[in-house]
């Protein structure tokens, strides 16, 4: 079997159409999803393998993207080790009490290892029905699950992480290096359950100063992706425009770009630090519902800035918002397959000649 698209773009070698996926494409948009999920409680659906498995796949179906990327959510593992959050519509992850003695942390520390048999039989049924198209693995990093536990839930200033973090920094690591083995499992079972590659989501890190990140944060994201070296990994976070040469080297084989910076300017950045890498993104997701020229000319922008990478992976900026219009994305998908990056690549070549 030939090696996928999304897979040797990730690697940093040749590909004839760029390879393309959608954060969040499982699910939200879809009128089938909706369908499919019914009245079924959020992590219910996500510790269900067969339904698991039926959303993974319906936008492969209906897109034809480069990739499917498991259904699932960031506080799933949590849950499946013991940790007593909920997701409630129209709030999101709420916990039943916030992490922030030693206590707390040492209790969390000790919860037995989680019992992912549901996970890799989730990974084992959607990998028999996508024949030649990968599976992305999928996991929240461990600050983002650490803020979410301080906080109680989500937070616009995470004033408590940040106070953990600056006044008792030994225990935000403690924290951390909890949180990051559950993560780290979490990815592990995907992976050898069949799953091609992975990709790390940091929802908060944005939230940082670049120096507090790869202070207090990036070694515990290193030590989740030095645990599967063996797929490519995608190191992606919102608001992170200052943090990328960071992700990159923290164990991203391709760092993620959101919506707040260029493609052009984000391999920029990564060069002057040394940290070059293919890279994901970055359609603004809020593109898709504005009319089909406009999504055309910014996505064709996107598509050539990602000649000049060593890889890319087109995605959006971050996940498809619930009012898109399927059609739209379907579209999408065939203005990225359709375009033809040798005919560019010249071109490109030739602007930089003249």
């Amino acid at each position: 079997m030939s090696t996928p698209d999304l897979v040797r773009a990730a690697r940093g070698e040749p590909v004839e159409r760029t390879p393309v996926w959608f954060m969040r494409q499982a699910g939200r948009s879809l009128p089938e999803y909706k369908v499919a999920r019914g009245s079924t409680a959020m992590l219910q659906a996500c510790r269900t393998p067969e339904l698991v498995a039926e959303i993974t796949l319906q936008p492969v179906r209906r897109y034809g993207v480069d990739a499917a990327v498991l259904y699932s959510d960031i506080v799933v593992p949590l849950h499946a080790a013991g940790v007593d959050v909920d997701i409630v519509p129209g709030t999101g992850p709420v916990m039943g009490a916030p992490v922030r003695t030693a206590a707390d942390v040492d209790a969390l520390a000790a919860l037995p290892p989680a019992d992912l048999g549901f996970l890799a039989e989730a990974v084992r049924l959607t990998r028999a029905e996508l024949g030649e198209t990968p599976l992305l693995g999928f996991a929240g990093a461990p600050f983002t699950l650490a803020s979410y536990l301080v906080e109680g839930g989500p937070s616009r200033d995470h004033a408590a992480t940040k106070s953990m973090m600056h006044a008792d920094p030994g225990l935000f690591a403690a924290l951390l290096e909890a949180v990051g083995d559950i993560t780290a499992r979490f990815l592990r079972v995907q992976v050898d359950a069949g799953a091609a590659a992975v990709q790390l989501f940091d929802s908060w890190a944005g939230a940082l100063s670049r120096r507090d990140y790869e202070r207090f944060v990036a070694p515990h994201s290193a030590r989740v992706l030095a645990k599967v070296t063996d797929v490519p990994r995608i190191h992606f976070g919102t608001g992170t425009q200052d943090l990328l040469p960071a992700l990159a080297a923290a164990g991203a084989d391709v760092v993620g770009v959101d919506a707040h910076l260029g493609l052009d300017e984000a391999l920029a950045r990564l060069e002057a630090a040394g940290t070059p890498r293919p890279v994901q993104g970055n359609l603004d997701p809020a593109l898709l519902l504005a009319p089909w020229p406009v999504v055309a000319d910014k996505a064709t922008e996107v598509l050539r800035a990602g000649l000049a990478a060593p890889g890319h992976v087109f995605n959006l900026g971050h996940g498809v918002l619930p009012a898109t219009d399927p059609d739209q994305l379907a579209r999408l998908v065939d203005l990225v397959h359709g375009f033809d990056r040798t005919a560019e690549t010249q071109a490109l070549r030739e602007r930089r000649d003249a």
